[in-house]
C-alpha cells in the first residue's frame, strides 16, 4: 500500500467506527506498519543501556543496536570530530560565535532537525527557517527531520511541510509513528498477533503500511467502563503489543484495556513512542506530553516500556541506515536537553541547540543541567549568517 493510498482508508476505518454495533470490541484495523526499537532511558548515558525486549535482532545492524557492548560512538580527535561532547563534564555551555557556527557547516554534512520548537511552534512557522534550509541544501548538506509527536504520519507530517511553504520529501520526515511501526516490523511481530494502540490516526497509518493489526487508537475515545458487581472487562488474548503514542482522549477504559493486554497476555510488549513531559499543541503554551500517557501505564502494570522514538538509539541507527551516513558526519539540531541533545549525544554526533522552543537560556546555564550541548544559538536562522563566509 502507497502512502497516498492511507488517507481514502482512513476515512473509511472512521466511518466503520462511528457505528457502534459493527465494532462492539474497539474498532480493529487491517495492515498496519511496524515499530522502532530502544529502551535506553533518557537519562542514560548509551554506554550502559541494555535492551528491554528478549526478541531477537533481525539483522546483524539490529544485533549490534541490541548489544550490551555496542559503543556510544562519540566524537574523538582520530576520527576528525572538532566538536566533542561536553555532556556530563561541568564545563559552561557554549553560545556559538560567527567562527563556530561556519566550522559547524563546514566540517558536517547532514543535519538532523527537531520539528517543534526548531522549525516551527505549534502551527507557525519560525522566521527564516525556509532560508535556511535552502542555504544548507545549496551547500549540499543531507536533512532530516525528526519529531517525536506521533499524533500524525509520515504523510501528515508531509502535509503539514508543504502548508508551511517548506520543501520536504516523505523520504526525509522520521515520526515516532514511524518509528513505532519500524520496531515492530524489525522484531518479526507475528502476523498472528495484534497491536492495541493508545494513540492517534498517525500510527494507525503507519502501521496499515507495515500490514500489522490493530484496534483501539482514536475509536476507543467514547467508550466507558460501567462498573458493576461480578464485571471483568474483556480484552483480546492475541494482542502481543501495547503501544502508547500522544492520545488527547485518553480514558480509562483505554489504560484498563492496555494494562490487562500488558499483564495478562504472555509475552506482551509495552511500547512508547516517547516519554516528552510537554507538548506544543499551540503556540501560546506547554500541555502535558506523552509522558503522562505512558506514566499512566507504566504505574498500572508496573513494567518499563520499550521507548522508540528520542533520545533512544534504534531511530538514530535507522536514520543514519536510511541515508547512508556517518555518525560524525552528522549534527543534531533540537530545543530540548533530555531528547534532542541527548539523542545526539549519545549517537556520537555533533549538536546544537535552539533557544525557540522548549529549553530556556537560563535553564541550560543552571548548576543543575548536567546536558550540555555543542554550541547553543537562539534560533536555526541564526546560521544565515554564514552564507557569504562558506562555499558550496
Amino acid at each position: 500500500m502507497t502512502v497516498g493510498a492511507v488517507g481514502s482508508l482512513h476515512v473509511a476505518r472512521r466511518l466503520w467506527c462511528a457505528i457502534p454495533a459493527a465494532m462492539p470490541a474497539g474498532c480493529v484495523g487491517h495492515n498496519s506498519r511496524v515499530l522502532t526499537y530502544s529502551h535506553c532511558l533518557h537519562h542514560l548515558r548509551l554506554s550502559t543501556c541494555r535492551a528491554f525486549t528478549s526478541h531477537r535482532p533481525r539483522t546483524a545492524l539490529h544485533a549490534r543496536r541490541m548489544s550490551p557492548q555496542a559503543p556510544a560512538a562519540s566524537a574523538t580527535k582520530e576520527d576528525g570530530a572538532k566538536f566533542p561532547s561536553t555532556a556530563g563534564q561541568g564545563s559552561q555551555p557554549r553560545r556559538a560565535s560567527e567562527q563556530d557556527k561556519k566550522a559547524l557547516v563546514e566540517k558536517v554534512d547532514a543535519f538532523i532537525f527537531d520539528c517543534d520548537g526548531v522549525i516551527w511552534r505549534g502551527d507557525s512557522l519560525i522566521d527564516g527557517v525556509p532560508e535556511t534550509l535552502d542555504l544548507l541544501r545549496s551547500l549540499g548538506k543531507k536533512l532530516v527531520f525528526v519529531t517525536n509527536n506521533s499524533t500524525k504520519s509520515r504523510a501528515g507530517y508531509l502535509s503539514k511541510f508543504k502548508k508551511l511553504g517548506l520543501n520536504v520529501t516523505a523520504e526525509e520526515i522520521y515520526s515516532s509513528s514511524y518509528a513505532a511501526a519500524a520496531y515492530l516490523e524489525s522484531i518479526d511481530f507475528p502476523k498472528d498477533k495484534k497491536v492495541y494502540l493508545m494513540g492517534d490516526v498517525g500510527i494507525e497509518e503507519e502501521l496499515d503500511l507495515k500490514g500489522i493489526k490493530y484496534l483501539g487508537g482514536p475509536c476507543d475515545a467514547d467508550h466507558k467502563v460501567e462498573l458493576k458487581a461480578g464485571y471483568a472487562m474483556p480484552h483480546d488474548p492475541d494482542v502481543g503489543a501495547v503501544v502508547v503514542g500522544f492520545d488527547k482522549n485518553i480514558n480509562y477504559y483505554k489504560i484498563q484495556y492496555a494494562c490487562l493486554c500488558i499483564r495478562e497476555n504472555p509475552g506482551c510488549l509495552f511500547i512508547a513512542t516517547n516519554l516528552d513531559a510537554v507538548t506544543h499543541l499551540t503556540d501560546a503554551q506547554e500541555w502535558a506530553g506523552n509522558g503522562a500517557m505512558v506514566g499512566a501505564i507504566k504505574g498500572c502494570t508496573k513494567k518499563d516500556p520499550i521507548v522508540v522514538g528520542k533520545p533512544a538509539e534504534f531511530m538514530l541507527a535507522n536514520i543514519a541506515d536510511a541515508f547512508g551516513m556517518e555518525r560524525k558526519q552528522i549534527c543534531m539540531v533540537g530545543d530540548r536537553l533530555d531528547t534532542d541533545i541527548l539523542f545526539g549525544q549519545d549517537g556520537g554526533l555533533s549538536t546544537m541547540l535552539v533557544l525557540s522552543g522548549v529549553t530556556t537560556e537560563k535553564e541550560l546555564l543552571s548548576p543543575d543541567n548536567k546536558v550540555h550541548p555543542d554550541y547553543y544559538t537562539d534560533s536555526l536562522p541564526d546560521l544565515l549568517s554564514v552564507k557569504q563566509s562558506v562555499s558550496a
